[in-house]
Order: C-alpha cells, then structure tokens, then sequence
C-alpha cells in the first residue's frame, strides 16, 4: 500500500508536460558610451570622476574624501582599515571609506559588478559610509544582458552597485544612506 505522499508524486512524475526548446533570446543593442553611463550614475544620485592616470588614483581620492577617513582598500597603500572575510561588522561599521575594484559597469542603469573577490568582505559595500569604486572605462557594456553574459567568467558570488543607497518607502521622502553607503564615486580610469 502506497502513501497519500506518494501517490501524489507518481501522478505529478505522470502529468508533467513535454519538454520544450528554450527560446531564442534576441541580442539587445544599446550605448556603452561613457558618456550614457556616466549620465546614469549622475541620474541615481552617484559620481563619476575620470581619472587619466592610475597612478594618480590615491591623489585624486584624497582630493575628494578628508584625509582622517578610515579607509578600506585593497587599492591604496595608505588604506588604514585591514578588511578581510573574518572582520567583525563592528570594525566595518567604524569604515568611513571604502575603495574597490570593479569588474565592469552596466551603462543603461549605471550599477557596476564587484564580486567577491574585490570586496574584502561580503558586507564592505554596504556597510561603509563612502563607497568608491574605481572601473576601467573600456570594461562598460551597454545591458544588463549583456552583463548577465560575462558573469560566468567572473567567479560566483556578486553584486551589481548603482549609486548611493536610497529609499523612498516612507512618506515618499527620498533618503540617501537609508541601507547602505551614503554616496557612491566611480573612478573611471
């Protein structure tokens, strides 16, 4: 004798529907131009400062942010913050800064991916005050389609950044900083 459970399985197993060809997804077209993302990240609220040198990047950084920041970097020597997996949200908390590598950015909705491999830790982006992340202007495509395609060459876990955190859940009243960092800066080198 057989159990209600069972029953029910074998009838979904006989009722399941013929298997079917997935869909052709058509290519998406749009404009990877530095001048489109740089609109959209202006447009939610970010930066984007260009940078003709690399080797300028602490300069321009301490242009922008105080110089008594607490820093967290895997970019800048002077980062005085030593971020790793293991780092108690607490000494996150106390980060004023953070400075990261991104992967490439996404000019229709102006995000960048930074997996986590370019974190230090999975909360960094988050949790710090000042977020920065710096992005080689060649490494822009123009769709989230587009992106989705490089995500398997760029490792497992992840996240797509797009401007400084926001909400405006309560009252309709726009709040920067509500969830995560209170502004955003995107170094394009």
């Amino acid at each position: 004798m057989s159990s209600s459970r069972e029953k029910i399985l074998a009838a979904v197993r006989a009722n399941q529907p013929d298997e079917l060809p997935l869909p052709t997804v058509p290519s998406f077209e749009g404009d990877d131009s530095v001048e489109k993302f740089t609109s959209i990240v202006q447009g939610i609220g970010g930066t984007v400062v260009e940078v003709t040198d690399a080797a300028r990047l602490p300069e321009v950084i301490h242009q922008l942010f105080p110089a008594d920041y607490r820093i967290a970097s895997p970019l800048l020597p002077e980062a005085n913050v030593p971020v790793d997996a293991q780092t108690p949200i607490e000494v996150l908390a106390a980060v004023d800064l953070a400075v990261l590598q991104g992967e490439f950015g996404v000019a229709e909705n102006g995000s960048i991916w930074v997996p986590e491999a370019n974190m230090l830790h999975r909360a960094l982006p988050m949790i710090t005050q000042h977020l920065a992340l710096v992005l080689d202007r060649r490494n822009l495509v123009a769709t989230m389609h587009q992106a989705y395609a490089r995500l398997p060459s760029v490792g497992g876990y992840g996240t797509f950044l797009a401007g400084p955190s926001k909400t405006a859940d309560i009252e309709q009243s726009l709040v920067i900083g509500a969830h995560g960092a209170r502004s955003m800066v995107v170094l394009l080198v």
